[in-house]
């Protein structure tokens, strides 16, 4: 059952789906997909929030942290049919900032994943 929650920065309700709060409704609709389509195994290995990191914490000679790590974290993770990894961001105009366009490009440049919007 989905529950509208409180709108976030770019304007999108949050969103309840089976006990999991999603960013937006969209989001929520996209993973009852994606549900949808793993138990009629076209996909495997359903992740949610599964974080990459891009840039390690720097740290200082003496081993302090002086800048946290950089990290992409993806709505949805799964393999498709053949094996592949696919990494999936579900966006709107909105939500396609400075950003998230420089992780995308991390992604592809450190582990060669092509970011899959929706």
């Amino acid at each position: 059952m989905l529950n509208r929650i409180p709108a976030n920065k770019y304007g999108a309700a949050k969103t309840e789906l089976d006990g999991i709060t999603f960013a937006s409704r969209k989001e929520a609709n996209r993973y009852a997909e994606l549900v949808l389509m793993e138990k009629a195994h076209e996909i495997t290995g359903l992740e949610r929030q599964r974080k990459f990191t891009l840039i390690g914490a720097q740290r200082d000679s003496t081993g302090r942290v002086i800048e946290r790590p950089c990290v992409y974290i993806a709505d949805f993770v799964y393999k498709d049919k053949t094996g592949a990894l696919v990494v999936e961001d579900t966006k709107t105009p909105a939500t396609r900032t400075p950003q998230y366009v420089i992780k995308r490009k991390l992604m592809l440049s450190i582990y060669g994943i092509r970011i899959k919007e929706v």
